[in-house]
């Protein structure tokens, strides 16, 4: 059955307490991985797509490679406007960045301080919680209202209290895959105090159609205080090839930009270009994965496993049970599946694979529920 938030208040102010929720559990599943052999497995651990780059991404990156041996500079700028084309903003608003991780680094690095915190949701994507611990930067996390959104109103009271800060909002939220909607966006935005920038990462936006669910790249083209990062991992496939960008107005791209390492692969801007010169590509892809991710759904629904309803390419499962004492079980029977996100430490979140391999994550996961 879809699962709205049971009462975890306990283990949320554990948490806001001081639990860290990166760290070495960010690492977990990655040792659990050492020394296994990655082919003989189904790899629903790492929200990647089964489906890898599309055809006109590989082509281009094959007529690119003999030519790898310049840095190809113009190549960027020829991504940095297809970028800027496509989402309706001017080439000064985009920053490109190694996947979408670069350009959230850099927002840390900007705009927080031990006095400016960062204000996150409870749980949530760590990196940008555990880089801003890393410079001795304030950390505020709130947890999620109980349809699983980010509390935006708190986030704002917290930005205020602060007298200012970076407002980090997932959306699609990662691990839950539930979203914050458009409504609680717009409030958001209308009230950042003075001082305050929201950072709306976007990693996962393309794989869901819900109404309720909106870009916040409006806001970055009227000039507001707002970030939003996206990446070609996801929808497009190219996780390896570590491809992102950053759109915000021309202000805040100059101070995101003070703290870039300044470069991406040659191979992944041609790829990256040749994606999006595919436009129905996105929905292609999202249709096919939408009925995978059903069917699945379908299946949780069918025998009572409670989950939150997914709008990602991953599902929060309730296995009432420690996660970590599940990840050596999943591999026996040859399945990757995520690692722990305290404080929800008995939810398991699983990425959307291909049929066939939904299919044998959900035999596993019977007899891992039976032991």
């Amino acid at each position: 059955m879809t699962l709205t938030r049971r009462n975890l208040g306990t283990q949320f102010a554990l948490a806001a307490a001081g639990l860290t929720i990166g760290g070495e559990a960010a690492y977990a599943q990655r040792r659990l991985l050492k020394g296994v052999d990655l082919s003989k497995l189904v790899l629903l651990n790492g929200n990647e797509n089964p489906e890898g780059p599309p055809q006109v991404s590989i082509d281009a990156m094959s007529r690119i490679l003999s030519q790898t041996g310049r840095y190809h500079d113009e190549v960027m700028e020829r991504l940095t406007d297809a970028i800027a084309e496509t989402e309706s903003v001017q080439s000064n608003q985009v920053m490109l960045g190694s996947g979408s991780s670069e350009n959230l680094h850099c927002a840390v690095c900007a705009f927080t301080s031990p006095t400016r915190p960062l204000i996150t949701a409870l749980p949530s994507y760590e990196l940008p919680i555990d880089l801003a611990h890393a410079y001795g930067n304030a950390v505020v996390r709130i947890p999620h209202t109980e349809d699983w959104s980010a509390d935006v109103r708190k986030m704002v009271a917290a930005a205020s209290d602060a007298k200012g800060g970076l407002i980090y909002i997932v959306n699609p939220n990662n691990p839950t895959s539930s979203i914050t909607k458009k409504a609680d966006i717009a409030w958001l935005i209308d009230n950042l105090p003075p001082d305050t920038v929201a950072l709306i990462d976007e990693a996962y936006i393309h794989f869901s159609t819900d109404p309720q669910l909106a870009s916040a790249l409006p806001y970055v083209r009227a000039g507001k205080n707002v970030v939003v990062t996206r990446t070609f991992s996801k929808i497009f496939g190219m996780a390896g090839l570590r491809v992102g960008y950053s759109a915000a107005s021309p202000e805040l791209t100059a101070k995101l930009t003070a703290f870039r390492n300044g470069s991406i692969s040659v191979t992944g801007a041609y790829a990256a270009i040749a994606a999006l010169g595919s436009p129905a590509l996105i929905a292609e892809r999202r249709e096919r994965f939408g009925k995978v991710r059903s069917d699945f759904c379908g299946w949780l629904d069918a025998n009572n496993y409670r989950f939150i309803r997914p709008h990602a390419n991953f599902v929060m499962i309730d296995v009432d049970r420690d996660v970590k004492q599940l990840g050596p079980a999943f591999l026996e029977k040859g399945v990757a599946v995520g690692r722990p996100f305290p404080p929800m430490d008995k939810w398991l979140r699983v990425t959307i694979g291909t049929q066939g391999e939904m299919a044998k994550f959900e035999e596993a996961f019977v007899s891992v529920m039976k032991a």
